[in-house]
């Protein structure tokens, strides 16, 4: 693990915004309703759209129903706001691969909250309504335990069927994300079990391919365009290649190359590493990324989550004269 810069002075720290996994209402309602940022953002977040966010996330199924997408963004922005001042957490830099791009942006100062949310809200039903007109049939398959060669041999031999792939998430050296379409995927899932691997969970809507270019420009257009795009108050490392992004309109075209361009993790923790970064605070829920021995080996991993949140802190007692 790094706990050390090269001129020997104390480690950096970065704060990472996780890419969203699947969370029932239940499992942060107490933080939500609890927690004086959550709530602050959660007023913000209600007057932005015109409902309360909470009512419809708890009513809706689905685990990533438009609710709960934007929910996930105010409790990972909440949560970086509770570690800055309960644990005076100060990061050097910010990052987040996949959807922990957005809460990265807005945490950098690159983007308003209000925003965000409602960028979120636009960003949900526009990919709803393009992945079932134009890519229906796409889903992402997680694969882990099955190194990139051979990940590359599984691909050579969709390619020999006829079938197409596309590499949308590099996690580590043998978790990857496989774009195919959803017709070959009992095959896949028999070949990566002989292989010694294991499928983890099908995506659908699928992710990150250059195949969505169409998606990327409307986005740019409908979207983007219409939003404030400020100065960054922290550098941002970008999920696609581990540059440093300093600009807002590079911000802006980082979130875009989202739609289009693998998620390399890997250059990431390399590219934090060179910066002498050696702890991560880890702001939400994370069941990937920052769990990952690539990850664990580079920093110290500190978990900033709605549970830790609320646990009683301790207090040092005075000592007797």
């Amino acid at each position: 693990m790094n706990t050390h810069t090269e001129s020997g002075s104390a480690p950096r720290t970065a704060i990472v915004f996780p890419g969203m996994q699947p969370t029932a209402f239940s499992e942060v309602a107490r933080f939500m309703l609890v927690n004086p940022h959550a709530r602050e953002l959660y007023a913000i977040a209600d007057e932005t759209l015109g409902y309360r966010l909470a009512d419809r996330y708890r009513q809706t199924e689905g685990d990533y129903s438009v609710y709960g997408q934007i929910s996930f963004v105010v409790n990972c922005l909440a949560l970086a706001r509770w570690a800055g001042e309960r644990l005076e957490i100060r990061p050097s830099y910010v990052t987040g691969p996949s959807f922990g791009a957005r809460a990265a942006a807005v945490h950098a100062g690159v983007l308003d909250f209000a925003d965000a949310v409602r960028m979120t809200a636009r960003l949900a039903g526009t990919m709803e309504e393009y992945f079932a007109r134009e890519h229906p049939a796409l889903v992402t398959q997680s694969i882990a335990r099955v190194p990139q060669d051979k990940v590359e041999l599984l691909r050579g031999e969709l390619a020999e069927r006829g079938e197409w792939s596309d590499i949308s998430c590099v996690v580590d050296h043998d978790f990857t994300m496989l774009t195919v379409h959803e017709s070959v995927l009992d095959w896949l899932q028999r070949r990566i079990r002989s292989l010694g691997g294991m499928s983890m969970y099908t995506m659908k809507p699928p992710m990150h391919s250059h195949l969505f270019g169409g998606l990327r420009d409307r986005v740019a257009e409908e979207i983007f365009d219409g939003l404030t795009w400020s100065e960054p108050a922290l550098p941002l490392i970008a999920d696609q290649d581990g540059r440093t992004v300093t600009t807002g309109a590079g911000v802006r075209d980082m979130l875009l190359d989202g739609f289009v361009r693998t998620v390399q993790w890997p250059s990431v923790v390399a590219a934090l590493q060179e910066a002498g970064v050696g702890r991560l605070h880890v702001s939400g829920a994370d069941g990937l990324f920052t769990r990952v021995a690539c990850t664990t080996r580079a920093f110290e991993v500190v978990p900033v989550t709605p549970r830790s949140a609320m646990r009683p802190v301790r207090r040092r007692l005075p000592v007797a004269a």
